[in-house]
């Protein structure tokens, strides 16, 4: 995978590391000379592009027009979304990651100015610490489709309403499928008469919207 890295900040430059280790094309698009100093330091010579990440010539420069992913992570939310832009309608970039530095202007972050995905840190922060707040000991283990399905795992408790119960007998909620039982070191896949058992580690693929409803099934009995 090619990715084209706008702004060699802290984030941008251990975005780079990490991308680069995984193996990873990675160029990076920065204009302050004291940060090209440092990447240069830090990255392979040929992974750092001076210049300004919101001019077409410097992304064409970086080979933008191979790029499979572009990421604007420059201090400047106005920068991000100009290069974003750029990158999704006149390269036609097929991935889009764009950072969010101020919280009031994500309402701006979204396709119509082509970004994909919208790192809001502050709302990160706050969803992650109400679905801890919310949901006990559910552990989300990966979010996918923008955040929309999660797969998570949780231990069925001794007193939980399914324990004991065939699955065909579990009311789950909608959008919600167990993927995997984990019992005593073995891996069991989930049928309708696949019956849960106190301390079972279950997986499941759910609806963020419905992770509040699967919690107490699996949870102590209220």
């Amino acid at each position: 995978m090619f990715v084209i890295i706008v702004g060699g900040g802290q984030t941008g430059s251990q975005l780079a590391v990490q991308l680069i280790n995984a193996g990873h094309k990675v160029k990076v698009i920065e204009d302050r000379p004291a940060i090209l100093d440092r990447l240069k330091a830090e990255l392979p010579p040929d992974s750092v592009v001076a210049g300004d990440g919101s001019s077409p010539s410097v992304l064409e420069k970086a080979g933008i027009e191979e790029a499979n992913v572009l990421a604007a992570v420059t201090g400047e939310d106005e920068s991000n979304l100009v290069i974003t832009t750029l990158a999704r309608f006149e390269f036609n970039v097929p991935r889009t990651i764009a950072r969010v530095n101020n919280p009031k202007n994500a309402w701006l972050f979204d396709t119509e100015m082509g970004v994909d995905v919208a790192l809001n840190q502050a709302d990160i922060l706050a969803k992650l610490i109400l679905e801890e707040m919310s949901l006990g000991d559910m552990m989300t283990l990966l979010k996918l489709r923008k955040g929309e399905y999660s797969i998570i795992e949780e231990k069925v408790h001794p007193s939980s309403p399914a324990a004991g119960k065939r699955l065909a007998d579990v009311s789950l909620p909608p959008d919600c499928v167990f993927v995997a039982i984990l019992r005593k070191g073995q891996l069991i896949i989930p049928h309708g008469d696949t019956e849960l058992h106190p301390v079972d580690e279950v997986i499941a693929l759910v609806h963020t919207s419905q992770l509040g409803k699967l919690a107490p099934i699996l949870g102590p009995a209220s």
